[in-house]
């Protein structure tokens, strides 16, 4: 079954009940037959007359029908030519990849590397192109799609909400806001929480909440602490303060100076970290569990439990980043789970909203009970819709044996991976957690996720651009796994011919 979120106003006269049917379906392209849900309700338009009659405005039957929500569609040509049609209304080109890349170049900042394919639609862990032509995604969005592309039970989450509340600001509450801030401290170590709107959003908030925090505590021991100890091979973020905490000199050079007082470690190395808490007044030490962007490095139980012993002696926060090794990537709710250590603040943000804009910091009583009204705020995050879709998301990954699943996948991938490309002079490690895989190579990584895209396999680098990153969405059967890894066993051979022509 395919889906596609949408909005229209019908026009509905009262001498032609079956009118909506037919200006709908002209409007938006839609085959007869085609079924939609109004308010969760499924509807059908072979007979809209009773539908029409009871969803229009107060009962009337005249004036304007508003509809919200969600078409399932039961064959894929259905789907493709729906998909297609509704995709293009209005945006004044021809539909194929070229006019819209050329389109965009006209209009967009060139701040992005794109890959030469545009996307109409998905379901399940496929993706298709302006062209119809499907790929297997092994990207998730950027570890984004956990329930891959239009999961029915999210669809419905997500127009049922917007069907009846979409934003309200922070000035106000919200049922959903709260209902998912209790799901994620009955989940976690953490006492509360406060949202944002990505998984940056959240580590800027991690560096506020530390400094206040630290303000707090120390305010009658003199001066107070200040610095932050970040790792090798690190990425927190892209805006100023995160950036400062992002190892890799190619994202901050050009934004020099970032938020000073950072120092960066080798990741792993428990005497360099306690080297620099003897030289710096640190409040917080930032790590990711599970490196992502730096390469797919999980750090080891000893250094976690050295961090944390670490920081409780120095009077330091420790905050877990687990934006990317969140929420069930790993196999397990939380990357941390792995090593029985707890963090005092942890970020989140990716799969949280299953594809919309969230972030979440969940921290311990302490140091919530250092943050006051105004110390920081946002607009947007936290709204109704985003919070139902995260409940949504938080159902299927707490559902009796999913995240076993998401265990036994990941190990059956890094078994085939091994099985199909260890035998390679290229392939120098195979590693991971979960479904979050790298395969370290000798060369550049983009000769073969060029190829892979051409097969119609979505793959990532990672790393110094030498690692190939799989982050499926955690629902990917094990045929797909299969198909994914087949597909990469005949690119790799690009690597020697890139070799051969370098």
């Amino acid at each position: 079954m395919n889906s596609l979120i949408f909005q229209s106003t019908i026009n509905v006269r009262e001498s032609a009940l079956f009118r909506p049917r037919f200006e709908f379906r002209k409007v938006h392209g839609l085959p007869w037959g085609t079924e939609f849900s109004y308010n969760s309700r499924v509807l059908n338009l072979r007979n809209p007359t009773r539908v029409l009659r009871s969803a229009s405005l107060g009962g009337k039957r005249a004036g304007e029908l508003r509809v919200l929500g969600c078409l399932a569609i039961d064959t894929a040509e259905k789907a493709a030519s729906t998909l297609e049609n509704a995709a293009n209304l209005g945006l004044g080109f021809d539909g194929g990849s070229k006019s819209v890349i050329e389109l965009e170049g006209k209009y967009f900042v060139r701040n992005y590397a794109r890959s030469a394919v545009v996307f109409v639609r998905g379901q399940g862990c496929k993706l298709y192109d302006v062209e119809g032509k499907e790929y297997l995604d092994l990207t998730a969005g950027i570890a984004v799609n956990a329930l891959g592309h239009g999961d029915p039970a999210w669809v419905k989450a997500v127009t049922e909400q917007a069907a009846t509340l979409t934003h309200v600001s922070n000035v106000f509450h919200s049922v959903p806001q709260v209902k998912l801030a209790k799901r994620l401290v009955e989940s976690s170590f953490a006492d509360r929480v406060f949202f944002a709107n990505s998984g940056t959003e959240a580590n800027e908030a991690a560096i506020k909440f530390a400094r206040k925090y630290q303000q707090t505590v120390k305010s009658c021991e003199g001066e107070h602490a200040t610095e932050f100890l970040s790792f090798t091979n690190s990425f927190h973020g892209r805006t100023m303060g995160a950036l400062a905490l992002t190892s890799k000199e190619k994202y901050r050079t050009s934004f020099e100076p970032v938020m000073p007082g950072v120092t960066f470690v080798e990741f792993g190395n428990v005497e360099a970290t306690k080297k620099a808490f003897q030289i710096g007044n640190i409040a917080a030490v930032f790590v990711e569990p599970v490196q992502g962007e730096g390469g797919i490095y999980a750090a080891t139980n000893e250094f976690l439990k050295e961090l944390r012993y670490i920081c409780d002696n120095a009077g330091a926060l420790l905050v877990f980043d687990e934006v990317q090794c969140g929420l069930g990537r790993t196999g397990r709710l939380w990357g941390h789970e792995a090593y029985d250590v707890h963090p005092d603040i942890m970020t989140l943000a990716k799969p949280l909203a299953g594809g919309l804009p969230i972030g979440a910091v969940l921290v311990t009583e302490k140091v919530a009970a250092a943050i006051g009204p105004g110390d920081h705020g946002s607009t947007f995050a936290g709204g109704p819709l985003v919070c139902h879709a995260a409940l949504a998301v938080l159902d299927r990954l707490q559902e009796t044996g999913f995240l076993d699943s998401v265990a036994r996948k990941g190990q059956y991938l890094k078994e085939l991976l091994t099985k199909k490309l260890g035998g390679s002079i290229h392939v120098k490690e195979i590693r991971g957690s979960g479904l979050l895989v790298g395969v370290e190579l000798d060369v550049s990584a983009s000769p073969l996720v060029d190829a892979a895209l051409h097969a119609g396999l979505l793959i990532l680098t990672a790393g110094k651009g030498n690692v190939v990153r799989l982050a499926p969405p955690l629902i990917i059967s094990y045929e797909e796994l299969e198909e994914a890894v087949g597909i990469l066993s005949k690119c790799i051979q690009v690597l020697d011919e890139n070799k051969i022509q370098n």
